[in-house]
C-alpha cells in the first residue's frame, strides 16, 4: 500500500502540476482578452454617445460634416488619440489629431477605404510600453439600420489600465492554478481511501484463495501422509525456480497453486492403490494416473485456481513426449509444468519416504542430468542446476513448519492483493 501511495501521489501531482502549467497560461490569456474586449466596448460606446450627440450619425445633408467635425473634436484628447470619421462612401469628412497621435498615426499600418457593417477593433503593441488600439464603428442612426458612415478611432491605452489588466489577468491565473493544485489535494484523500477498500476486499478474496487451496492440499494430506510437506517443498523449490527464469504476476502465482495442488486428483484414487505399499501393477498404475484427470476437473471453473491447471494437467509430460496422459513435447508443455517436473523430481529423491531413504544430492543431480532432453526442458534444466545447491542448504534441515513458513512468504511476495 506504500508503494501505491507514492505513485498515487506521484501521478496525481504530475497531472495536477501538467494542468496548472496548461490551465493558468490559458485563464491568463482569456482574461485578458476578456479585459481588451471590455476596453474596446467603452471606447465604442462612448464614441457612439459622442457621435449621437452631436448628430454625426445620419452624415447626410450640407450639415453633415460640421457634425462630424464637431464630433472628431469632442473625442480626441480624451478617450482617442486620433479621430476619423467618413461618409457611408469612404470619404473623409472630419479628422482630429492629438501631436502623441501624429505620432502614433506614422507606427500604424494603413488602411483602406472603411466598408464594414460591425463594430470590430484591431490591437497593437508598437512598443514594451506601447499598447494602441484602433477602434472601428459603423455609423447606423437605428440599431440594425443601414450605414451612414464610419467612425476609426486610435486609443493609446494609458499605463495604469495596462498594469490593471495584467494584474487582473495574473490574479486568475494564479486562482486557476490554485484551484489545480486545491483539486489534486483533495482527491488524493479520497483515491487512497478507495484504493485502501478496493485492497482491503481483494485481500479478503486472496485470503479465501489461499485458504482454498491450503484447503485442497490438506485434503490430499489426508490421504496420503507424506503429501502435505511435499506440496510445500515442492512449491517452494518450483517457484525459486521459476522466479530464477523471471516469472511474475499471474504466471507465478499459476505455477504456485499448480505446484501446490498438482496431486489434488490423488482425491479420487482408492486407498488400495494410493497407500499400496509396493510396486503397482499394470492395471494399478492406470487407475493410479487418472488422477491428472481427475484433478483438472477438480480446478476447472474454480476461479482463481484455474491458474493451477497447467501443471495439474501436464506435470507429468516430458520433453521426448513419452509422458502422460497427452504425451505432449517440447513447449507444447508449458512452462510451468516443465519447472514443476525438475523440481517435482528433486524433491522425490531427495526425500525420505516410507518406502525408500533419500538419495545423496550428487546422485540426485546425476539422475536430472539423465533426463537431460528426454524428461527435462534443457533450459529450465541447467537453470535449476545453478540454483539447487542453495536449495539443499535451504531446505534440507526444516521441519514441516519451517518449510510451511518458507512457503508462506513465497506466497506473500507474489500474491499482491491489488493484482490478485
Amino acid at each position: 500500500m506504500k508503494s501505491f501511495r507514492r505513485v498515487a501521489f506521484v501521478r496525481i501531482a504530475t497531472v495536477t502540476v501538467t494542468l496548472s502549467a496548461l490551465a493558468a497560461p490559458l485563464a491568463w490569456y482569456v482574461s485578458r482578452e476578456n479585459a481588451e474586449q471590455q476596453v474596446v466596448e467603452f471606447a465604442q460606446e462612448d464614441a457612439r454617445r459622442v457621435l449621437m450627440h452631436a448628430e454625426a450619425t445620419d452624415l447626410k445633408g450640407p450639415e453633415a460634416v460640421g457634425h462630424a467635425r464637431t464630433a472628431a473634436a469632442a473625442l480626441v484628447g480624451g478617450l482617442f488619440e486620433i479621430a476619423e470619421i467618413y461618409s457611408v462612401v469612404g470619404t473623409k469628412l472630419a479628422e482630429e489629431v492629438t501631436p502623441l497621435g501624429h505620432e502614433l498615426e506614422r507606427q500604424l499600418p494603413k488602411h483602406g477605404v472603411p466598408a464594414y457593417t460591425r463594430p470590430f477593433y484591431e490591437s497593437y503593441r508598437l512598443a514594451p510600453d506601447r499598447w494602441v488600439m484602433r477602434v472601428m464603428v459603423p455609423l447606423q442612426p437605428v440599431a440594425g439600420g443601414p450605414v451612414t458612415g464610419y467612425f476609426e478611432g486610435v486609443r493609446l491605452v494609458p499605463d495604469w489600465q495596462q498594469a490593471h489588466i495584467q494584474s487582473d489577468a495574473w490574479a486568475v491565473a494564479l486562482m486557476v492554478c490554485l484551484a489545480s493544485m486545491l483539486c489534486g489535494a483533495f482527491i488524493y484523500p479520497v483515491v487512497i481511501h478507495l484504493a485502501g477498500e478496493n485492497e482491503r476486499r481483494a485481500q479478503q478474496v486472496l485470503e479465501s484463495h489461499i485458504a482454498m487451496m491450503d484447503a485442497l492440499g490438506r485434503a490430499i494430506a489426508k490421504r496420503d501422509s507424506d503429501t502435505g510437506t511435499h506440496n510445500y517443498r515442492v512449491a517452494w523449490i518450483a517457484a525459486t525456480l521459476g522466479e530464477a527464469l523471471g516469472l511474475k504476476g499471474a504466471d507465478m502465482q499459476a505455477l504456485i497453486a499448480g505446484s501446490f495442488l498438482h496431486d489434488v486428483g490423488k482425491i479420487g484414487i482408492p486407498d488400495a492403490i494410493l497407500l499400496k505399499p509396493g510396486r503397482l501393477d499394470a492395471d494399478e498404475m492406470t487407475v493410479m494416473r487418472t488422477h491428472v484427470e481427475q484433478g483438472q476437473e477438480i480446478v476447472h471453473g474454480a476461479g482463481w485456481l484455474e491458474g493451477a491447471a497447467h501443471v495439474v494437467a501436464s506435470h507429468h509430460e516430458k520433453w521426448d513426449g513419452s509422458g502422460y496422459p497427452k504425451q505432449l513435447a517440447a513447449d507444447a508443455i508449458p512452462l510451468s509444468a516443465r519447472i514443476f517436473a525438475v523440481a517435482d523430481v528433486y524433491d522425490a529423491l531427495s526425500s525420505k519416504r516410507p518406502y525408500k531413504a533419500p538419495m545423496p544430492f550428487e546422485q540426485v543431480m546425476s539422475v536430472l542430468a539423465e533426463g537431460r532432453g528426454t524428461h527435462f526442458d534443457p533450459a529450465v534444466l541447467d537453470a535449476f542446476e545453478g540454483l539447487a545447491a542453495g536449495i539443499r542448504d535451504r531446505i534440507e534441515s526444516l521441519d514441516e513448519p519451517g518449510i510451511k513458513q518458507l512457503m508462506a512468504d513465497m506466497i506473500e511476495r507474489h500474491f499482491d492483493a491489488m493484482s490478485a
